[in-house]
């Protein structure tokens, strides 16, 4: 049985997880993103791409200006600061849907936040910048915490596991106390385990199968999980480029929906919501 959690948003509202998934919609806005080509890298671009996502259902937006695909180079705060800023003042201004900052940098996110963001999304779980968990308690945001070893350049050097669930467990609870001493409410945070990142496809798949072991209940923490178009998908699809994807998307989607993820991220919003409210139909099914 899935956990119901209310994560408190720096703007007076809140995110009710568990009795439906909701969808968070990926916005990157950078040149060399591996599902989109840079296909949102102008603002312009990019906000009506997040407009389309809220009026395809879209719960949250989560805009990144910095890849994180295998092999990515880091990007300087700067540069991240100049793709996301406008952005996310943009989508603020036109919509209530809450927005999530994708980055690991303190800066970036102080920023974002002031502009409009009420999520930090952080892929390193603060280990590349522990200074972002100050950020995030002085505005009293929501935080995500994902699992990560290494950096982009190099993580699947790191994916190596006697004991994937209580290894990936053991090192969020390390995440989580990180951000707990900097003042970080724990109902403000959100846990990923991390698909894709230093994981080799049999982990990605057995994270998914998995999310419901009591290694990752013991956390008591709402889940988000982010297969979308990632390329462990390849193991069961073939070599199948990233954007035709979306229907082994869509299988490991329901099957996160039913092992009791909180929120899925995904790239294809208007399909994903559809295959969302009928996993969850199923989902509900199985609790009576």
């Amino acid at each position: 049985m899935r956990r119901d959690y209310i994560i408190p948003l720096p703007d007076g509202r809140s995110l009710t997880l568990g009795p439906r998934t909701l969808v968070m919609g990926i916005l990157n806005v950078t040149p060399d993103s591996f599902a989109d080509g840079g296909r949102y890298s102008g603002p312009k671009q990019a906000v009506k791409a997040a407009l389309a996502m809220v009026e395809a259902g879209a719960d949250i937006i989560d805009v990144g200006g910095e890849s994180t695909r295998p092999g990515a180079a880091a990007v300087d705060a700067g540069e991240e600061l100049r793709r996301v800023l406008p952005v996310v003042r943009a989508i603020a201004a036109q919509t209530d849907t809450p927005i999530s900052v994708d980055t690991y940098k303190a800066e970036v996110a102080r920023a974002a936040l002031d502009a409009g963001a009420v999520i930090v999304n952080d892929v390193s779980g603060l280990h590349y910048d522990p200074a972002l968990a100050d950020v995030v308690a002085e505005k009293r945001a929501g935080l995500i915490l994902m699992h990560m070893r290494g950096h982009p350049v190099d993580m699947y050097a790191h994916a190596r596991y006697d004991d994937l669930t209580g290894e990936i467990a053991q090192e969020l609870s390390a995440s989580m106390d990180v951000a707990l001493r900097a003042g970080v409410p724990r109902e403000a945070i959100i846990l990923d385990p991390g698909v894709g990142f230093a994981k080799r496809p049999e982990h990605s798949f057995a994270i998914i199968a998995l999310l419901d072991n009591w290694s990752f209940a013991a956390l008591d923490r709402p889940w988000l999980l982010g297969p979308s178009r990632k390329s462990f998908l390849r193991d069961a699809l073939g070599d199948v480029p990233p954007g035709e994807r979306d229907w082994g998307t869509a299988s490991a989607v329901t099957g996160s929906v039913l092992a009791g993820a909180h929120i899925v991220r995904v790239h294809a919003v208007k399909e994903m919501v559809q295959v969302v409210r009928v996993a969850d139909k199923i989902r509900l099914l199985r609790r009576e």
